[in-house]
């Protein structure tokens, strides 16, 4: 009970930071930037370890990760998009959507090769499953039996200006990955930690790659934004700062 009291406060102070940061230097991409926040706590504070790996693939969410590696003394800059630097735990470039995964199956299978026990895993958007990069992923993870592999999809169901239902949409999401052999788990509340880090835990299957197909809520934290595309790559205003302030309780 400690722990999550403890990750639900750094997820608020975290929502903070981003929001200050996104006000400072006039950013946009806040909708999914705080979809995935509680997902990224859960892996690099508790399911991360020493020699593991963990990669961002949502291009536009760069912020709260990187104002995660400062908070831990990791000098980074703010940038829309991240760039490869391995020392300060970048572990792939993110701007054009679809390549991450890519990257993480290459790195796991790379691993296995080795047989080295560490684990990578890669958080990617519910809009990168409309790559084509990302199917071939899938098969060849599966082909190469990557059970180091942990794939989390930010399944918030909103992409650009559009919900995925108008848009592209993605059904029975965790029935496709099945259909590719993968093990495949599904969160309710992609903002619960006890729910993410109980899918984290959970016993891998031998032999298959992991994904978490994690329900999430574009814009968590500030109802008024909850759920409406326009927070994709929408610059605040200063009536629209007084709400988001007051909602994460900075005033």
């Amino acid at each position: 009970m400690k722990k999550i009291l403890d990750l639900e406060r750094k997820a608020l102070n975290l929502r903070q930071e981003t929001l200050k940061a996104f006000i400072e230097k006039k950013e946009a991409h806040l909708g999914g930037a705080f979809s995935m926040i509680e997902i990224l706590l859960a892996v690099n504070e508790v399911a991360l370890k020493k020699n593991d790996k963990f990669l961002l693939s949502k291009a536009h969410a760069s912020f709260p990760f990187l104002i995660y590696l400062k908070s831990k003394g990791i000098k980074v800059s703010l940038k829309t998009h991240l760039e490869l630097d391995p020392k300060k735990g970048i572990h792939c470039t993110a701007g054009s959507l679809g390549h991450g995964l890519p990257i993480a199956v290459g790195m796991a299978f790379a691993k296995k090769l080795k047989k080295n026990k560490d684990k990578i895993y890669i958080l990617i958007s519910d809009g990168e499953c409309q790559e084509g990069t990302t199917w071939e992923s899938l098969l060849i993870a599966s082909k190469h039996k990557l059970d180091n592999l942990v794939l989390i999809i930010d399944y918030n169901k909103i992409q650009a200006l559009t919900k995925l239902e108008d848009g592209l949409p993605l059904k029975n999401l965790a029935a496709k990955f099945k259909s590719f052999n993968w093990n495949t788990l599904n969160i309710k509340n992609g903002h619960s930690f006890t729910m993410i880090l109980k899918a984290l835990n959970k016993k891998k299957v031998k032999d298959k790659p992991t994904v978490i197909i994690a329900n999430t809520i574009k814009g968590k934290g500030i109802k008024e934004f909850e759920n409406d595309p326009i927070w994709h790559a929408r610059k605040l205003n200063e009536k629209e700062i007084f709400v988001a302030k007051k909602r994460l309780k900075i005033i």
